[in-house]
């Protein structure tokens, strides 16, 4: 296999800035769609004795419950049906909500819970806090196991993997909730493990070929890991399908992030991380291994 990468760097550059704009911009203007984990606020669960013809019944009850800001989705079948009702602006609690749908309808309360704004606040910012970290604890680590040029090539690498998957649930609406930011952190775990493959081979065939131009080192170092990042994402990508078809509603938003990550991930180990080597003039040069010499002390 001799595929040449690098050929297509400068319009993946462009892609890859075209999606970031796009991302950062909705995050500004659609902002996240948080869920009741960082908001605050009651979830209902329950589950119908019969079928209604749709949702917009169950929102009717609720709207004459006084509710102003709520959302009600199915979540399994047709007749598990989850409310969800922020909190802060909404004065009516949880028991109100069951009490005005149980006069109208026949059901059983799966689940019922209640989640104070000031809860809601410290997990989102220690989440937050959280991520950052793990950003800051993989550059460090990064650039002692190789060297700066890598350690900027997987901090713009890990952000770029972010940003991509924060924008897709931005543009969506979809409800960000703790689940999806532990698929984040899973996500900066899943694609720091490609940069280090990356970066290894690329290491090691420098300092093998060092009178190679780097873009053709570079082409040789992903020829020959790129069986391995494919099969390790399609089957990676396969569980997490599954776990999306057939997980349910609890965890669908996590497997989707997941697999937008793991999509995201494999495209920034091969162009984010090489394209910024490229771009910061990498040379066999910054990896030759220093030789410390002894010390000499005048004895025989």
């Amino acid at each position: 296999m001799n595929i040449n990468f690098m050929q297509i760097r400068k319009q993946t550059t462009i892609l890859s800035a075209l999606l970031i704009i796009i991302s950062i911009g909705s995050l500004f203007t659609n902002k996240l769609n948080l869920g009741l984990d960082f908001t605050g606020g009651t979830l209902i669960e329950i589950r119908l004795e019969e079928e209604i013809s749709s949702l917009e019944e169950i929102r009717v009850l609720l709207r004459q419950s006084e509710l102003t800001d709520f959302q009600v989705n199915y979540f399994g079948s047709n007749r598990d049906i989850s409310i969800k009702i922020p909190g802060g602006v909404n004065k009516v609690n949880g028991n109100d909500v069951i009490a005005s749908l149980d006069s109208s309808i026949s059901f059983e309360v799966r689940r019922q819970e209640f989640l104070g704004p000031q809860v809601g606040t410290e997990l989102r910012d220690q989440g937050g806090l959280g991520l950052l970290a793990a950003l800051a604890v993989m550059m460090v680590y990064i650039m002692f196991r190789f060297q700066y040029k890598f350690a900027i090539g997987a901090l713009l690498a890990l952000v770029h993997d972010v940003i991509i998957v924060l924008g897709c649930f931005s543009i969506f609406s979809l409800d960000f909730d703790l689940t999806v930011l532990a698929a984040i952190l899973a996500v900066i775990g899943y694609s720091l493990n490609d940069t280090i493959v990356v970066s290894d081979r690329v290491r090691e065939n420098f300092r093998k070929k060092r009178r190679a131009e780097p873009e053709s080192v570079i082409n040789r170092s992903l020829n020959q890991m790129i069986g391995r990042t494919l099969v390790t994402s399609l089957t990676t990508l396969l569980v997490l399908f599954a776990l999306l078809i057939f997980g349910g509603e609890t965890i669908k938003n996590f497997s989707l992030a997941l697999i937008i990550g793991v999509i995201s991930g494999t495209y920034s180990s091969i162009y984010i991380v090489c394209n910024s080597l490229l771009s910061l003039e990498i040379k066999s040069d910054d990896l030759i291994i220093q030789k410390v010499e002894a010390l000499d002390d005048g004895m025989p």
